[in-house]
């Protein structure tokens, strides 16, 4: 069996340690800005009169606007598919047309689609030409944008497609759900309307997301989202705050052992290894080809050397184990082949020295069992 090869990939920017240090610290900033005395120690509850939710989740609201350069934010329930559910439903009624990536839509976004009755019309956004011309139809009003990858091999730059888009007169919403705090500039920093993204995926508490972004938008997500039952709590608010102050230094070293870990499997330190790619399929990782295809056993056997061997929120509080996991659904629906020939490696907390011993020694194991040694 012939294995497929791995595109070029084109891996987002992301913050040195030194400016993640400066990050954080600006963060802290912001919320001496908008939290004083006590307030950090305490969290109310419900609809409350004036604000229509919770005074501690205005408050962190405001943080996050302060920290992104925002007009405001909404913290919702849902995590990032509620955020991006929320934006959405903000701007879009059901027969509108939406200008999306031409390429494999993130499944529970597919839903969110389907559920608002949208018109979706694809454009390649690597090609700056076909995206002009569809933006040039006067046929949209609004686009939807996946900051991170959704196919291997986009190449497209988020800025450059937001400022056509806003030349345009088209107003873009972005998912920044596995970017945010881990690029140096954020969806609605470069000119979209707003930013969505799940604060789980940052070490905040289950089911909590953000929209970050223009008063008219945030507005009306705050308006949609009246119910008490839908508010986030003042306590689950401040716990997201809190997780968020240690992010921008996790995700910088995070980021830089990824880099350590690619550049030591390309000298061939560990063998059955055929290639590896560092690519945002959903959040950084490593891409890793096997020699053979054995790639959907390989997760089980790293489980045995203490490695995760499947998510939880990619990024979550629970995650602190190296993920050793299949590809991302949406990079296996554009090319399926790679599911028994590639496995996804985050090394989350871990240094490279762990993943790349769990990596050794499971591929030793698995090649064993079939009866097979490694290249």
């Amino acid at each position: 069996m012939r294995p497929p090869r791995l595109p070029r990939t084109f891996p987002l920017p992301t913050v040195p340690l030194e400016e993640a240090v400066q990050e954080q610290s600006r963060l802290l900033e912001c919320t001496a800005r908008h939290f004083e005395g006590t307030q950090l120690f305490e969290a109310d509850a419900g609809v409350v009169p004036g604000p229509g939710r919770p005074r501690t989740t205005a408050r962190v609201e405001a943080v996050l606007a302060d920290f992104f350069g925002a007009g405001a934010a909404a913290l919702v329930q849902g995590a990032g598919t509620g955020a991006i559910r929320s934006a959405l439903g903000a701007v879009l009624t059901a027969g509108d047309p939406l200008l999306i990536h031409r390429a494999p839509v993130y499944r529970t976004t597919a839903v969110t689609l389907r559920g608002l009755g949208v018109r979706t019309h694809e454009a390649d956004f690597n090609d700056r030409t076909a995206l002009e011309s569809a933006l040039a139809s006067g046929e949209f009003r609004h686009a939807y944008v996946q900051h991170s990858r959704q196919r291997l091999g986009d190449s497209y730059d988020l800025r450059e497609v937001v400022e056509l888009c806003r030349a345009a007169g088209v107003r873009t919403v972005v998912d920044d759900n596995y970017t945010v705090f881990r690029v140096p500039v954020s969806g609605v920093g470069m000119g979209a309307e707003v930013s969505c993204f799940s604060l789980f995926k940052l070490h905040g508490p289950e089911g909590v997301g953000a929209v970050v972004g223009s008063r008219e938008i945030v507005g009306q997500v705050h308006a949609d989202n009246y119910s008490g039952g839908g508010q986030v709590q003042g306590h689950q608010a401040l716990d997201a705050l809190r997780a968020l102050t240690h992010v921008p230094v996790m995700w910088a070293l995070q980021s830089r052992t990824g880099t350590e870990i690619a550049e030591r499997l390309e000298a061939g330190e560990v063998p059955g290894v055929a290639e590896v790619r560092i690519a945002n399929v959903q959040d950084r990782a490593l891409v890793v080809r096997l020699d053979r295809p054995l790639a959907r056993e390989l997760p089980a056997y790293a489980a045995r050397y203490g490695a995760a061997p499947y998510p939880v929120g990619a990024n979550s509080r629970y995650e602190v184990a190296p993920l050793f996991y299949r590809m991302s659904s949406s990079s296996l629906d554009d090319e399926p082949r790679l599911a028994d020939w590639t496995v996804r490696i985050n090394p989350m907390r871990a240094g490279a020295d762990l993943v790349l011993d769990i990596l050794r020694r499971a591929l030793e194991d698995l090649y064993t069992a079939h009866g097979t040694g490694g290249s």
